[in-house]
């Protein structure tokens, strides 16, 4: 097989698994960054012609984005970006509040020296990709981290806050790069809540979570629609925290 000057498989040579793959982290790419654009449509053709592929793996390229949240599939085989809504953003950390405050109690106990070593590790690369303002290399420690903080608490747990991680990814890189200082109040976040579990203080570290979350949450509609009102997401707070929690 011949490779491009960059050692890789040219896209006409890979096999169909590999080019959905491609396409998938392709797409992706592109609609993070908001090169397709939120309500964007385009056909099946069209986009296998832009990424240089049939439309076969694009077919389940495009299931794999469905699943992520990030387009919706037409019948008349049209792609549409999903547009970005604070309805959605506000159902996705509902639920991961949740969960994720449940499953850091649940992990918590069961966390080794080598868990505590890896989750400052994450710490670690996050503050150097930040530094660089490398959002996409800065979203891998990250990820990592919120995995680790819940590993404990079983595989169903990790699975679905995965998903819903992938879901608030267009918000949360929303947030994140539009800080005046990249990254700087979530890495004193992350901070607090690696404090609370090295402590193994699983109500302090289920706290500090929780209000990290929200920040991202209160953000993104302060950006987009100050007037939004996230009735669903304040009850869940205050359910969790009180109803000082709730910003006025």
């Amino acid at each position: 097989m011949k490779k491009n000057m960059a050692g890789s498989p040219s896209v006409a040579e890979r096999r169909d698994g590999d080019n959905v793959e491609f396409v998938h982290q392709h797409l992706r790419r592109m609609i993070l960054a908001g090169d397709l654009q939120a309500g964007e449509t385009l056909s099946q053709v069209q986009l296998a012609a832009r990424c240089g592929v049939s439309r076969t793996p694009l077919r389940e390229a495009v299931r794999l984005l469905q699943r992520e949240g990030l387009v919706n599939s037409q019948p008349n085989r049209q792609v549409v970006v999903a547009p970005f809504s604070l309805t959605d953003l506000e159902q996705i950390y509902s639920m991961r509040v949740v969960l994720e405050a449940s499953a850091i109690r649940a992990s918590i106990p069961h966390m080794t020296p080598e868990d505590i070593a890896d989750l400052q590790g994450h710490l670690a690369r996050m503050d150097h990709f930040a530094a660089e303002s490398d959002y996409d290399r800065w979203e891998v420690p990250h990820r990592a981290f919120h995995l680790g903080l819940v590993e404990h608490a079983g595989a169903r747990f990790a699975a679905t806050l995965s998903e819903l991680s992938d879901h608030g990814e267009r918000y949360r890189r929303y947030y994140t790069v539009n800080e005046a200082r990249f990254g700087a109040r979530g890495a004193k976040e992350h901070k607090a809540i690696f404090d609370a579990v090295k402590m193994r203080d699983a109500d302090a570290g289920a706290r500090n979570l929780v209000i990290h979350l929200s920040h991202t949450v209160y953000s993104v509609i302060e950006m987009v629609d100050s007037g939004y009102e996230p009735v669903l997401f304040n009850g869940i707070l205050t359910d969790l925290l009180g109803a000082d929690a709730v910003p006025v």
